[in-house]
């Protein structure tokens, strides 16, 4: 494992246990979409059934119980203790066609014609675009808290990382391609680009995260 896919499995990680923080601290999910956190455990539910079936290394298995755990909890938080805080309305992004999407593209473009690299394939694809409701939703009020923005800035800051992970073993790796990841993983890059912007110019000038009229 290189440095950049550490870093990137460390932000990860961190994003997972601000948000976690954020909810329990605050007692409240509001400006939290829950279909996004929804999306991200039907990710991890994809793309880990092989849990049960291989075993790469502790680090793996440690790392895929932790986010399918998570998931889980933050999904059962938002649907469970801090429901009544939920805003439903603002939390209206059509995520079937993002499932629908991810489902044609897993059939048509697989990693292999077997049941795991088909549902593995599909968690790829789901996952880049996993995000467009909680960025909707953003855009929908205009402004988030500023944990909220570390959140968010976490998640895309992990997936940028892959692709500097991506080009590192590129060069240093004999054979090295995952071409459904890489495509992934830059479409899910871009979709973070607005927001980029505005956490460097506002949020890290203790500004409120807020989009420009």
């Amino acid at each position: 494992m290189n440095i950049f896919r550490l870093v990137a499995d460390l932000l990860h990680l961190g994003s997972i246990f601000i948000l976690i923080a954020r909810l329990n601290q605050s007692k409240s999910c509001s400006g939290i979409s829950l279909k996004t956190q929804a999306l991200y455990l039907l990710v991890f539910v994809a793309r880990y059934l092989d849990l049960f079936f291989s075993f790469v290394s502790v680090y793996n298995t440690l790392m895929k119980i932790f986010f399918l755990a998570s998931a889980g909890y933050i999904v059962y938080l938002m649907t469970g203790p801090l429901k009544p805080t939920y805003e439903k309305s603002l939390d209206s992004f059509r995520v079937e066609f993002l499932v629908g999407g991810a489902a044609i593209f897993a059939l048509a473009f697989p990693h292999k014609y077997t049941i795991l690299e088909v549902l593995w394939s599909f968690s790829i694809y789901l996952e880049s675009v996993a995000i467009m409701p909680q960025l909707f939703q953003m855009t929908r009020t205009g402004e988030a808290d500023n944990i909220t923005s570390h959140y968010v800035f976490a998640l895309g800051g992990y997936r940028a990382l892959y692709i500097i992970n991506w080009i590192y073993r590129y060069y240093t790796e004999d054979n090295y391609s995952d071409y459904i990841a890489w495509v992934s993983g830059v479409v899910q890059t871009v979709l973070y680009a607005d927001f980029f912007y505005i956490y460097f110019t506002r949020v890290l000038k203790g500004k409120v995260f807020k989009l420009p009229v």
